[in-house]
């Protein structure tokens, strides 16, 4: 594609050279840079890419996109200028891989918790009612049924559309995305198209990046106003801030809920460890997930189906037949008796979810063995609250190392006993080394007892200066059965 073309939808301050140039890739990071390709330069969080021009020309960038001119221009290269290249790439990948996102029905998932198994469950019920669909989660990226390796919640925006492409070359006719924070604030959803949005729900998180809780609900709230006239949001009433997202949309407005009256209802007739009996809309269904807040997930579920033009029936035998996504409330049962559950949880509000949920199938007749941690160079003031979450709710923790990445896990694990009181440490006990926390965790149990493992879920490392090793939740929790 011709590069006038490629910056055809932008605003351009300022073009050295002749923009006929032929452009055969569009990278954002020099080191990707190949033959003809056009490099734009993003002044990002970690490092400025105005740095690394030259490097990007050497690999074979023919034009470049940058806020600064560089003092010495090449005669063999095209610059152009603009006020704000963050702002601008996501629309210039979207024009360059040919507006993936209009030959699709896209949906994003934004919220604290709750966004994988919304997107994954919508995923996979949808190729189950014989569709064919993408998925761009936390846990893997899939085109129809390839697995594409994952490294954000939110690609970059390049990585995003090139995707994107693969997906309408595959006949797939919709997709559901994860939206996070972080990508609404760096634009790497600039340019694509909606056909809808969904809200879980917010509580603290990523305030290492975002500074203040107002700045976080901001940045989710941004994904809303964006939206187009066209599309439709589903939001939880259930959460405060449910309703404050959708002030300012121009998408049609659907609410969920499973205390107040709302378009998408639900309540929980029966609860076991295999799953739930539940009332949506006034119909009966049975679902393999189980807790309060997995009702409040399959109604965003249920609601974004519907928008789509699925009837409500169809939704509701697809939902009875989807399972838990992987890492997400996992129960492995052990040959003793006891129950352990293998959950992402980590926040102090999803780790209240799903100690919540225990305590709604165990109704008193056993005990709860809780085995958490905190990451390392994250929001350090969610450390005490996580701690005080699960001792609420436990009848022993034991706190233990997560992905320390490069911080000491014996001071994250300091941060969190901090929020605990003397009465409050009696439950409590600390291992540093999470295979031997998990481990005795397993010796504690008796029949009829739940472990919860929370915090790294489907994760399948550990984060250690710098080095993931391999580390499983759920092998280590089978090796101890």
């Amino acid at each position: 594609m011709k590069l006038e073309e490629i910056i055809s939808e932008i605003e351009v301050l300022e073009i050295k050279g002749d923009a006929t140039c032929e452009i055969n890739a569009v990278q954002i990071d020099s080191r990707q840079v190949t033959e003809g390709g056009l490099f734009v330069a993003v002044k990002g969080t970690l490092a400025d890419g105005h740095n690394y021009i030259s490097k990007a020309i050497e690999n074979g960038a023919v034009a470049i996109l940058c806020e600064v001119m560089p003092d010495h221009l090449l005669e063999n290269v095209v610059y152009a200028k603009v006020a704000n290249s963050e702002q601008v790439v996501g629309q210039v990948a979207t024009t360059f891989y040919g507006n993936p996102s209009k030959q699709l029905k896209l949906v994003g998932v934004t919220g604290t918790n709750g966004k994988t198994t919304v997107a994954t469950v919508l995923y996979e019920m949808f190729r189950w009612m014989g569709y064919k669909a993408g998925l761009l989660s936390t846990v893997a990226n899939y085109i129809d049924g390839e697995m594409i390796p994952t490294e954000h919640t939110t690609p970059d925006p390049i990585t995003l559309n090139a995707l994107l492409a693969r997906m309408v070359e595959a006949g797939c006719e919709y997709v559901f995305m994860e939206v996070s924070s972080h990508s609404v604030v760096q634009n790497r959803i600039g340019g694509l198209t909606f056909e809808g949005g969904l809200f879980t729900n917010v509580t603290r998180d990523h305030l290492d990046y975002h500074k203040t809780f107002d700045n976080y609900i901001k940045a989710k709230k941004q994904f809303f106003d964006n939206l187009p006239a066209t599309s439709f949001v589903v939001t939880n009433a259930d959460d405060k801030n449910g309703l404050v997202m959708t002030q300012n949309t121009k998408a049609q407005v659907k609410t969920y809920s499973v205390h107040s009256p709302a378009d998408f209802k639900a309540k929980i007739i029966e609860c076991h460890f295999e799953g739930m009996y539940l009332v949506m809309n006034g119909k009966e269904v049975g679902v393999q997930f189980i807790g309060k807040f997995n009702v409040s997930n399959l109604l965003a579920v249920f609601g974004a189906a519907v928008m789509l033009g699925v009837p409500e029936q169809e939704v509701l035998v697809a939902l009875s037949a989807m399972k838990p996504v992987n890492g997400r409330f996992e129960a492995l049962c052990s040959p003793t008796g006891y129950t352990a559950i293998v959950d992402y949880a980590h926040t102090p509000d999803a780790l209240d979810n799903v100690l919540s949920a225990i305590h709604e199938v165990l109704d008193g007749k056993g005990e709860v063995i809780t085995v958490c941690g905190a990451g390392g160079n994250r929001d350090k003031g969610k450390r005490p609250l996580m701690a005080r979450e699960a001792v609420k709710q436990s009848d022993r923790v034991i706190i233990t190392s997560d992905n320390p990445r490069f911080e000491d896990p014996q001071e994250i694990i300091n941060d969190m006993l901090a929020g605990l009181d003397e009465e409050e440490m009696k439950k409590v006990i600390s291992i540093v080394d999470r295979r031997q926390a998990i481990k005795t965790a397993c010796m504690m149990a008796k029949s009829g007892d739940v472990i919860l493992v929370a915090g790294k879920g489907h994760e399948d490392y550990q984060d250690v200066k710098g080095v993931k090793y391999h580390f499983d939740d759920k092998e280590e929790v089978r090796s101890c059965f």
